[in-house]
C-alpha cells in the first residue's frame, strides 16, 4: 500500500510536469505497465484531481483544473523557490498578497522537511534587500491586465504622466514585464498607433471591455529587452539623444540596456538615448566612455557641457608645472 501511495504521488507530480503525456511514455516513466497507469489515474480521479484521458492511436493523459486546489506534491528545488517567492511577496511591491503570502508560507515552512528549511533560511539570511524596491502596484490590477493580455481583449485606462497629467488610452495589452523596481505594461496604444510601455502604478481605473482583437507580431523576440530599452530614459528627469562616434556594439558593451538604448548609424557611429536625474550625471555618463559625441537634446546639457569645458579648461591652465628639483647644495637643511 505504502508503494503504492509513492507511486500515485509519482504519477500526479509526473501529470503537473508536462501538459500531455501518452499512455505508453507514462507507464514507461513509472516501471509499470498502462494498465497500471489506468488504476492509478482512476485513484487520483476519487481524491478529486480532474484527470483527463483519450483513447486510441496517440491517446494518453493530461491534468485539468479542478473546482478546487488539490493537494500540490513539489521537487525540492521548487518548494524551496515558492517559499522564497512567498517571502518575497510578503514584503514586495504588489500591494494585497502580503496577507495570503505569509499564511501561505507558514503552511509551507510547517511541512518542509528540515533539510529544505534550512535551504530556505540560509538564502533568506544572506540576502539582502537595498532600499525601496519603488513604488507597489495593486494585486487586482495586475490581475484584470495580466487576463486582458491573456484573452486578447481592449484596455481601456486613465494613464498619468511623469508630470501628473492624465490621459485616457485603449490599448491592446500583449505583456507583463517586472525589472528590479516596476511593473510594466507592453500594449500597442491604438490612439497614438504605436508601441508604448506603461509603468502599472500610472495606470488609473482600468477596465476590459470585451472586445477582443487579433495579436499583432511582437515588436522584438526579447520582450524584457524591449522594455528595458525603452525605459531606459523615460523614469528620469533630464532626458538625453546623443550621437556616439563609436560602433553600436562597442557602446553597447560600456551601456547596459537599463541606462541606454542605443541605435546603430552606421559602422562608426550609433544614436544613444539615455538619462539621469541631473545634468552633471549626464555629463558624466557621456563622457567617461571616451569616445566623441555630439548632443541633439536636450539644450540644456549642452550649454551645461561648454560650460563645463571652460571651467576645465581653466583648471588646467592654472596647473603650476612642477618645481625643479632641489640640488643638495641649495636644499634647505642640508649641512
Amino acid at each position: 500500500m505504502v508503494q503504492t501511495s509513492a507511486r500515485l504521488l509519482r504519477v500526479l507530480s509526473l501529470l503537473q510536469s508536462r501538459r500531455f503525456w501518452a499512455g505508453g511514455d507514462l507507464a514507461l516513466e513509472l516501471g509499470v505497465t498502462e494498465r497500471s497507469v489506468r488504476r492509478d489515474v482512476d485513484r487520483l480521479r476519487t481524491l478529486g484531481y480532474p484527470v483527463h484521458a483519450t483513447a486510441g492511436v496517440g491517446g494518453g493523459y493530461q491534468l485539468g483544473a479542478g473546482k478546487e486546489l488539490p493537494p500540490l506534491p513539489l521537487e525540492d528545488d521548487e518548494a524551496v523557490a515558492v517559499a522564497v517567492g512567498l517571502r518575497i511577496a510578503a514584503t514586495g511591491p504588489v500591494k494585497g498578497l502580503e496577507e495570503a503570502a505569509v499564511r501561505a508560507l507558514g503552511k509551507l515552512e510547517q511541512v518542509l522537511p528540515k533539510r529544505l528549511r534550512r535551504r530556505v533560511n540560509a538564502l533568506q539570511a544572506v540576502s539582502v534587500r537595498l532600499g525601496d524596491a519603488g513604488p507597489t502596484v495593486d494585486a487586482e490590477a495586475l490581475a484584470v491586465i495580466a487576463n486582458a493580455c491573456r484573452d486578447s481583449e481592449i484596455l481601456q485606462f486613465d494613464y498619468s504622466s511623469r508630470e501628473g497629467t492624465a490621459t485616457a488610452r485603449s490599448v491592446e495589452p500583449y505583456r507583463l514585464v517586472h525589472t528590479s523596481f516596476r511593473w510594466y505594461l507592453l500594449a500597442y496604444d491604438l490612439g497614438r498607433e504605436g508601441w508604448r510601455t506603461f509603468r502599472i502604478d500610472r495606470i488609473g481605473p482600468r477596465r476590459a471591455i470585451g472586445r477582443s482583437f487579433k495579436p499583432r507580431p511582437l515588436p522584438s523576440e526579447d520582450v524584457a529587452a524591449y522594455v528595458s530599452q525603452s525605459v531606459s530614459t523615460d523614469v528620469y528627469r533630464f532626458r538625453a539623444r546623443v550621437t556616439v562616434h563609436a560602433p553600436a556594439r562597442v557602446v553597447s558593451e560600456q551601456l547596459s540596456g537599463v541606462a541606454a538604448r542605443i541605435e546603430g548609424l552606421d559602422a562608426d557611429r550609433c544614436l544613444v538615448h539615455t538619462g539621469a536625474d541631473s545634468l552633471e550625471a549626464l555629463a558624466f555618463h557621456l563622457g567617461w566612455m571616451a569616445f566623441e559625441f555630439e548632443v541633439h537634446e536636450p539644450r540644456e546639457l549642452a550649454e551645461h557641457l561648454r560650460r563645463l569645458s571652460e571651467r576645465l579648461a581653466r583648471a588646467a591652465a592654472r596647473t603650476e608645472e612642477p618645481a625643479a628639483a632641489q640640488t643638495p647644495s641649495t636644499a634647505q637643511g642640508t649641512v
